[in-house]
């Protein structure tokens, strides 16, 4: 079986790549290269994976691809690939939200209509649901995004609902609760706080540090995809959390405590778009497809904190 991975030099899509490889499928890997972030850090993401026996790396953008082609021969799809970030979507940028994350989305259903797939995953965001006022957020919560970014995933998502009822295209859609891990994005808060507590820089607090955030370490988000992938319910949403909700301020206390020095503070303003709490109620998963996280905080921030720090050059 061969699998398409759109995003696979991105921080999930490359662990999700390792994965498939390793569980003995073919995979197909496309990225784009945006320069959301540098292309050395995605560069170093795929270099484990490229010569692999099974592994096909393409470099293109989805919107100017032959998707035809690019499907031939692929029996499913983890839609990965998106404009990630929450404060950069907001202005003028915003249209290049919409170009890869709807249009983007909407051009690769549309190649699979007439496919026979044995699933199409889809990387969705726990940013659908924005200032939800019941915890734990369950798939049945209301969905009322407080950022652009998260208008466009959601709107992604409903086009693979569209695509669903209208041509049987299987689709599952996975809504990440704040993915970390090795490989994590660089503008994403772990990854900068790791980075400043072990370079001796600051870390930026916005707001009082008291929003809570459900965490999850990147193992268990691939468990998430493969499980959906096998046994998810097509046209269904799911919640991937980590079960480790927990207040930024004492993320921080931990920093300190695995990495034994002193993070050096600073507060600013909560900055528009970011949701105040987040708490995934992820039995709908487990009940579908067996989902159970294992990681916990302290240990998936300790396999973060010496994976960055044996590799800070490409982050400098």
């Amino acid at each position: 079986m061969k699998i398409l991975v759109t995003g696979a030099a991105g921080f999930i899509g490359s662990h999700l790549a390792e994965r498939l490889l390793k569980e003995g499928y073919g995979v197909k890997g496309l990225d784009s290269f945006l320069d959301y972030y540098p292309r050395r850090i995605k560069e170093h993401n795929v270099r484990g994976l490229n010569g692999k026996k099974g592994f096909e790396f393409i470099e293109g953008d989805i919107l100017g691809l032959d998707l035809v082609k690019l499907l031939d021969g692929v029996d499913a799809v983890f839609h990965q690939a998106a404009i990630a970030g929450v404060r950069s979507s907001w202005g003028a940028g915003f249209d290049e939200y919409v170009r890869n994350n709807i249009l983007g989305t909407q051009l690769l259903l549309e190649a699979c209509r007439d496919k026979e797939l044995k699933r199409f995953v889809y990387a969705s965001s726990s940013s659908v649901y924005g200032d939800c006022d019941e915890l734990p957020i369950k798939e049945t919560s209301p969905v009322r995004p407080v950022s652009p970014y998260g208008v466009t995933k959601l709107s992604g998502e409903q086009l693979a609902y569209l695509y669903y009822k209208g041509y049987g295209v299987p689709v599952v859609s996975l809504r990440y609760f704040t993915v970390y891990g090795p490989r994590q994005r660089p503008d994403m808060a772990f990854q900068k706080f790791l980075k400043a507590v072990i370079t001796g820089g600051e870390i930026e607090v916005y707001g009082t540090g008291e929003q809570t955030r459900d965490f999850t370490y990147i193992g268990d988000a691939v468990e998430a995809n493969l499980a959906a992938f096998s046994d998810g319910v097509n046209g269904e949403a799911y919640n991937v959390g980590g079960g480790s909700r927990i207040k930024l301020i004492e993320c921080i206390r931990l920093i300190e405590e695995i990495s034994r020095k002193k993070a050096n503070l600073r507060f600013g303003d909560s900055q528009r778009g970011d949701a105040r709490h987040t708490y995934a109620d992820v039995s709908k998963a487990k009940k579908d497809f067996g989902y159970s996280p294992v990681f916990g905080i302290r240990e998936g921030l300790t396999e973060h904190y010496y994976w960055l720090k044996n590799n800070l050059e490409l982050y400098r």
